[in-house]
């Protein structure tokens, strides 16, 4: 990933405290893995932003390469990796999910 790239991510985590990379928007989400990322995130009432890595394919594979992580979605809270989709249902079912974002975004 070239520095630019790195710099963009960065900022975009940055910039927003609760942020998911995805294929699509929360609007019309392109894949079934990020759509069930957005389901949670709705059904928590949160605010989230995300990013369509369809509409940039530099930000597509320097994301994978910036979190260490090979699939997307990828979600970030407060600047922290939290995981995929499935580390995102996990959290939700066992509770948890909603108690780190409460937290995350009261401090």
């Amino acid at each position: 990933m070239d520095s630019s790239t790195k710099i963009r991510i960065e900022e975009m985590i940055k910039d927003n405290d609760l942020l998911v990379f995805m294929k699509g928007t929360k609007l019309m989400p392109q894949c079934g893995f990020s759509n069930n990322v957005v389901q949670v995130l709705n059904s928590l009432g949160v605010r989230f932003e995300t990013f369509d890595v369809l509409s940039d394919m530099e930000i597509r594979e320097g994301i994978k390469e910036f979190s260490n992580w090979p699939t997307i979605p990828q979600v970030y809270l407060k600047g922290e990796f939290l995981g995929g989709s499935d580390i995102l249902i996990e959290l939700y079912n066992s509770g948890q999910l909603l108690e780190k974002i409460e937290v995350a975004l009261a401090s």
